[in-house]
């Protein structure tokens, strides 16, 4: 059964925390959503400001390949005919086919909020309706707190959807606005809407709130909804919408709904990627199905039991979706999934020898004192190298020195030398810096890069330091995380020491001797 999906993350998710979309941002939005084959595409609201209206005038001549574009607002105001309300105006002059307006089914909020009798509100809904679909427009309806307003008084909220409906609705959506509903609930009302309504699509629109918007809007459409809105990786305001990149793989891999095109589901993935950059956000690791951890094992018998038996501890095929499986490296980590880790760096590596007996025991032994691989993989790379005895170094410390000045002299509040030994070769270096990683970096480059001039296309994007025992104070021990990058990969690498400067020398060389030895 084909099933609608309606994205807001451009109206709805932009209404989240810390989300700011420019005009070009939404344009890829809208590119990769239609390009993954979504059937509809919130894009904000026209009446909010005078750029809004720009960005619909903008796109108005934009081709997409699947999904239509819908203009949000809301229903008349109260005291006024709609063709006078700017709100409604403004809908007809975005241009788009599709325009989607709230209004309210909670009685409470009819009387106590906008102030309005009950027979007002439902004329604002019916007239609103009406003037948009004598101008061709087609309309959705979203009844704001439908959930709540229907267990408060069912008459009243099956009163606002009559009201829509017989003025010329083309979907009926029911609002968990306040998102507390749990998932019978959204099926046990839900159906009730879907028998009275039968001849009408029904949607869905959840709020997270309860942590069940995915749950809640899988339950409204076994109870008859085809149309599901949300957004694609589940942000929005509070604690976010409904996310779409995980009902749709729910729907579509298990329960046999068609809710994009079959061909593109292994595209779900890196649309959430592109989505999550556009926005600027992370997708958190653990997120079903496109988390970078969501086809993670650690524990050595999952690691075992999946490369045997797929399904033993995988839900689904990761490729399906566009994902990967991954092991992490840890001192749990099973012999099976550490050499599934290192086949692609090390071909002729035997999964029974000796080395291998040798790596295990090195990565637990690293593990107590602080090390760990799960996200530094370039310096366990680099660690088993020197046990099989395939590591050159790019180059020898003699030594270095950090001075540190305060008050700040220009801005620079330290100072690095760095004496190094390549080939025979002595060379000695000296750079001030933001901070003494930074000077140390610096004056590391310019040591080497009269060696390995390749070096000035390695640039460090991220540095993390955690303490390890807090219980000491300043005299614990702490874990420095650096990751670099290339034109054409990034790598982490790890360094553990009492002394945050040894620890972030420690993890800041790795990565240049990896970074020389992928050259």
């Amino acid at each position: 059964m084909k099933l609608q999906i309606f994205d807001s993350t451009l109206r709805d998710g932009a209404q989240g925390a810390n989300i700011s979309f420019s005009v070009d941002d939404k344009i890829k939005v809208i590119e990769t959503l239609d390009k993954l084959g979504v059937d509809f595409i919130e894009a904000g609201n026209p009446f909010s400001n005078p750029a809004e209206m720009q960005f619909f005038q903008r796109i108005a001549g934009m081709k997409l390949e699947h999904a239509k574009i819908v203009a949000f607002g809301s229903t008349r105001r109260k005291g006024i005919r709609p063709e006078e309300d700017s709100n409604l105006k403004s809908l007809i002059a975005a241009g788009t086919e599709y325009v989607a307006i709230f209004g309210k089914s909670h009685i409470m909020h009819v009387t106590d909020v906008i102030k309005a009798t009950p027979e007002e509100n439902l004329a604002m809904i019916g007239e609103s309706v009406k003037f948009l679909a004598d101008n061709g427009k087609k309309v959705v309806f979203d009844a704001e707190h439908f959930f709540d307003g229907y267990k408060t008084d069912p008459a009243y909220a099956m009163k606002a959807l009559d009201s829509a409906k017989n003025a010329g609705a083309q979907v009926l959506c029911l609002c968990d606005t306040n998102g507390g509903i749990f998932p019978d609930e959204a099926y046990e009302i839900t159906k009730k809407v879907t028998e009275r309504f039968p001849d009408t699509v029904v949607a869905i629109h959840c709020h997270n709130d309860g942590g069940l918007a995915v749950a809640d809007s899988m339950e409204a459409v076994k109870a008859g909804a085809r149309q599901v809105q949300g957004t694609f990786l589940g942000f929005g305001e509070r604690c976010g919408n409904a996310n779409l990149s995980a009902i749709i793989c729910n729907l579509q891999l298990k329960r046999g709904y068609e809710c994009i095109p079959a061909e593109n589901l292994k595209n779900i993935y890196e649309s959430a990627m592109t989505i999550a950059d556009t926005a600027n956000v992370a997708v958190p690791a653990n997120q079903p199905y496109i988390g970078m951890n969501a086809f993670a094992h650690k524990a050595g018998m999952h690691a075992d039991g999946v490369l045997k038996y797929s399904s033993s501890f995988e839900h689904v095929d990761p490729e399906s979706i566009g994902n990967k499986r991954k092991f992490l490296l840890s001192e749990i980590s099973g012999k099976s999934a550490i050499y599934d880790k290192l086949k692609n760096y090390f071909p002729t590596l035997d999964k029974n020898g000796k080395e291998m007996g040798e790596i295990v025991s090195a990565l637990k032994e690293r593990a107590l004192a602080g090390y760990q691989y799960e996200a530094a993989e370039a310096s366990f790379v680099l660690l088993v190298e020197k046990i099989l005895g395939k590591y050159k170094s790019s180059f020898d410390l003699i030594n270095y020195k950090i001075i540190n000045e305060q008050p700040a002299i220009e801005g620079k509040v330290a100072s690095a030398i760095v004496k190094i030994r390549v080939n025979g070769v002595t060379k000695i270096s000296a750079s001030d810096g933001e901070g003494p990683v930074h000077a140390m970096d610096l004056a590391l480059r310019s040591a080497l890069s009269e060696f390995y001039p390749e070096i000035a296309h390695v640039s460090l994007i991220d540095y993390k330091v955690r303490v390890l025992d807090s219980d000491k104070a300043t005299a614990a021990k702490v874990r420095v995380l650096i990751t670099s990058a290339n034109s054409a990969d990034n790598w982490t690498t790890v360094g553990v020491s009492e002394d945050i400067i040894e620890a972030s020398w420690i993890a800041l060389t790795d990565s240049i001797d990896y970074a020389l030895m992928k050259q």
